[in-house]
């Protein structure tokens, strides 16, 4: 699926409208063009599915490691930096830090990647929930590894700036898989 530039900018200019400002001025008549061209950036992750974005980065690596061992060897790359759009009011959900633990199945995934992953999935109309879903069978496609592990922190403005308006609140979502749902050392081990 592409995204469809020219019926963003039409709509955008039909949004100025209802508004109830003028989509010629000065300050606005490019708004349409530059909102259109930001969208297809934000967005580009909805051109693809998850099946897609694991074959664009399926960059893995044998893995090397004592075999007698491998069942503890985890890897956790913390703190990747995304931010997607809540699907519900098309607000920003902002200041999302994503961690995504895996146990190596034979191979490992290049660390840059799973960032890309993330950022990837994130490019997409979202819930958190769902994002975190996505990333894991992400990183399970990839990796081959049924134990896989998501945790999401992130702002809504969809709550910060307008509703309630609770600035300091932050949403927490965890998404496990395989081990990481019976096994409590392994949580643990990531806290």
């Amino acid at each position: 699926m592409a995204i469809d530039k020219k019926l963003i900018e039409e709509s955008i200019r039909n949004i100025l409208i209802a508004l109830g400002d003028n989509p010629d001025r000065e300050g606005l008549k490019d708004t349409p063009k530059r909102v259109a061209n930001m969208y297809e950036e934000v967005f580009e992750g909805m051109n693809y599915s998850n099946k897609e974005i694991a074959e664009m980065f399926d960059k893995t690596f044998e893995e090397d490691c004592d075999s007698t061992n491998s069942s503890n060897d985890l890897v956790f790359v913390k703190d990747i930096e995304v931010f997607s759009y809540c699907e519900h009011h098309l607000a920003l959900m902002y200041d999302m830090k994503v961690s995504v633990a895996y146990i190596p199945n034979g191979k490992v995934i290049g660390l840059s990647k799973i960032a890309r992953i993330a950022d990837m999935a994130a490019k997409r109309l979202q819930l958190q929930e769902r994002l975190g879903s996505d990333i894991a069978e992400i990183i399970e496609m990839v990796t081959d590894s049924p134990n896989v592990a998501v945790f999401i922190e992130g702002s809504h403005s969809c709550m910060t700036a307008r509703g309630i308006k609770n600035f300091p609140s932050r949403t927490l979502t965890q998404t496990l898989r395989g081990r990481f749902k019976t096994d409590s050392t392994l949580l643990a081990r990531l806290r």
